[in-house]
């Protein structure tokens, strides 16, 4: 039985509302096997992913789900993008993502393209209308690009998946919890998957096996 891959997710430590013990408790719950925990960051608090690795460290320790130690640049000037996902790295942070320029929130224009063009970043989270240029240096770059099922980020999900037929990006459905209500199941993700048009041969891709490439070249 496949289990659930989730590489956005954030806590307390940022503007979630979990700690990150009971953020990997309840997605154990739902049969996650891996949670990358990817708090918003900029210069103000990178801080925060030393913080947290004591936490992390316990949980895989003890329990039997995978916590990975992430970080997303959110909302930083284009031109620091590249420098804080640099930082992150340096830090600890295995995943570093970028908060894109989603329909949902008022991201600077060049943040998509800042994201893509990064050495140090491997996800481009919710990265509303991506033009295809941007979608080609992704791909060039090895950056995931996001289908999310996070309300008002999502509204973008099928502009994504079109842009990515086309160019052969490597895409992943994340949730971007904040809540415990956001957290899926394994089914929900791959509906979700689906439902932004996706085959279901795709959508398993995107969903098993593209996150497992991902965390596996950590």
């Amino acid at each position: 039985m496949n289990k659930r891959i989730d590489l956005h997710m954030h806590t307390l430590f940022s503007d979630g509302e979990l700690l990150p013990s009971e953020l990997a408790r309840r997605a154990q719950n739902l049969d996650h096997e891996v949670i990358a925990i990817t708090d918003h960051v900029d210069y103000s608090n990178l801080d925060i992913i030393t913080q947290i690795q004591k936490a992390i460290d316990d949980i895989n320790e003890n329990w039997n789900i995978r916590v990975i130690l992430g970080a997303e640049v959110t909302h930083a000037p284009v031109t620091s993008i590249d420098k804080i996902a640099k930082y992150a790295k340096e830090l600890g942070a295995e995943i570093v993502v970028v908060h894109g320029e989603t329909l949902n929130e008022p991201v600077i224009k060049g943040t998509n393209r800042a994201a893509v063009e990064s050495e140090y970043v491997d996800i481009l989270a919710h990265p509303g209308l991506i033009t295809k240029q941007e979608a080609e240096l992704a791909k060039k770059n090895n950056v995931y690009l996001e289908i999310s099922a996070r309300k008002g980020h999502c509204l973008s999900n099928g502009h994504v998946v079109n842009i990515s037929k086309e160019i052969g990006n490597n895409l992943l459905v994340n949730t971007d919890t904040h809540s415990p209500d956001d957290l899926i199941t394994f089914k929900k993700s791959y509906e979700i998957a689906l439902g932004a048009g996706l085959n279901e041969k795709e959508a398993l891709k995107t969903i098993i096996d593209n996150p497992r490439k991902l965390i596996n070249k950590l």
